[in-house]
């Protein structure tokens, strides 16, 4: 609740305990709107408002022009809080494209000062670097991301009112623990990082990869094509003349789908390979990004509609405190059609246990209780597996060799774009 006592001053109370306190100050969950533009547009119709694509606010640069998915430009804010600030008289931001070319912009051709989330081969990445005329660099910053495959908890291929992946259905081959478990051993994470992602992605296990003091040490990742094997066969799924799995009637066949980029189809194709050589059979999908992370409820093809049976992206972790980035598992936020595929929980898992352990550590003022709940709820969702980790992925950019920026894992690449200047 938040009170105010005068023109400038206000107080917040909490109506419990709340050690991660600071989730209402920072990152778009801090973000103040202006009452008198969007008081006529509050639930449904927040969409709607005409500000959502002409932004007001008290940064260091004032909106000028946006064309969605091509360039938003903004000019010096000559009011700005602090002296002497920002830098620049204006700014320009360049989207769509793919992201070798903006690696390419910035560090080959000097077309741009800087580059960000850049999922890029290492081996590009290196190459450009060490060109003769290279007129940018590769930053790399520790932050909490990681590129995960997630198993559908439900059924995606049957429909159950007017909605597939429904959570009141369960997913006819992952009801199996044998096969969730045989997936698990059949992604060869040290291939990905070694021959994909390099200086880029960290072979791991763990969902939640940072701060250290929340990282189990419990868990451990393994690839091994016989033991998925011999999991299969002690649950009854027999091969077939054409070599794939069948129990019950049922095929061991996948859709497995993901955003249209190259490390990620590289990926798909290391995964599948293996799972042929156990039995099982996938076909790849490969979503075009502004489609596949889109939040448009006629589109059948977003991620958080999950009609596949598995699928990977990257999950960002925009805090140095797993709390908002654990809450993707909670069976409260599954997304559904009720709430219009907003709900955070994509892979529609579902467990009392952890729910029951997320609750406590949102009120555990323990800060060692605390990160021992949060390691808990790690263990148990990739112990499910609800997901399948695959890499820890730091935060990639590319800067021009003249550009001084502060960067940070835990925010917004722009958090600090005020200070950001050029070197003549």
């Amino acid at each position: 609740m938040v009170e105010k006592l005068d023109d400038y001053t206000v107080v917040v109370k909490f109506p419990q305990p709340t050690p991660f306190w600071a989730d209402a100050f920072v990152a778009s969950a801090g973000s103040i709107l202006p009452k008198h533009l969007f008081a006529d547009y509050i639930g449904d119709k927040s969409r709607d408002a005409p500000t959502n694509l002409k932004p007001v606010g008290t940064g260091p640069y004032k909106f000028k022009d946006f064309k969605p998915g091509d360039m938003v430009s903004g000019m010096i804010n000559t009011a700005y809080h602090m002296e002497n600030r920002p830098h620049f008289d204006a700014i320009e931001m360049k989207g769509g494209g793919d992201a070798v070319s903006a690696a390419r912009a910035v560090i080959q051709t000097g077309e741009y000062d800087y580059a960000w989330n850049l999922q890029v081969e290492d081996e590009i990445l290196l190459r450009l670097e060490q060109g003769g005329n290279a007129r940018g660099r590769t930053e790399i910053t520790d932050g909490g991301n990681v590129e995960h495959i997630q198993l559908n908890q439900t059924d995606p291929w049957t429909e159950i009112d007017g909605e597939r992946s429904s959570s009141k259905s369960k997913h006819p081959l992952f009801s199996d623990p044998a096969v969730s478990q045989a997936i698990a051993l059949l992604v060869d994470r040290a291939s990905v990082q070694t021959h994909i992602y390099g200086r880029t992605g960290v072979a791991t296990g763990n969902f939640v990869n940072n701060p250290p003091r929340f990282v189990s040490k419990n868990t451990k990742w393994e690839f091994n094509i016989d033991k998925a094997n011999q999991l299969l066969d002690q649950a009854g799924w027999k091969r077939g003349s054409d070599g794939i799995r069948a129990k019950d009637g049922k095929q061991l066949k996948l859709v497995f789908q993901t955003s249209t980029n190259a490390p990620r189809q590289k990926t798909q194709a290391i995964v599948k390979q293996a799972c042929q050589k156990a039995g099982m059979e996938v076909e790849l999908k490969a979503v075009t990004a502004s489609v596949y992370f889109s939040s448009d409820v006629a589109n059948p093809d977003t991620n958080a509609k999950f009609n596949a049976d598995l699928q990977m992206y990257t999950t960002t972790m925009g805090e140095p405190d797993p709390e908002v980035f654990m809450r993707q598992f909670v069976s409260w936020e599954i997304a559904s059609k009720d709430n219009k595929w907003q709900g955070r929980n994509i892979s529609r898992w579902h467990s009392d246990d952890y729910d029951k352990a997320f609750k406590a550590a949102e009120g555990e003022l323990d800060p060692v209780k605390r990160a021992a709940l949060f390691i808990a709820m790690n263990d148990m969702v990739v112990g499910a597996p609800a997901v399948v980790p695959v890499v820890y992925r730091p935060r990639v950019s590319a800067m021009s060799r003249q550009l001084r920026a502060s960067l940070s894992g835990w925010d917004n690449d722009l958090w600090d774009l005020p200070n950001w200047y050029r070197e003549t």
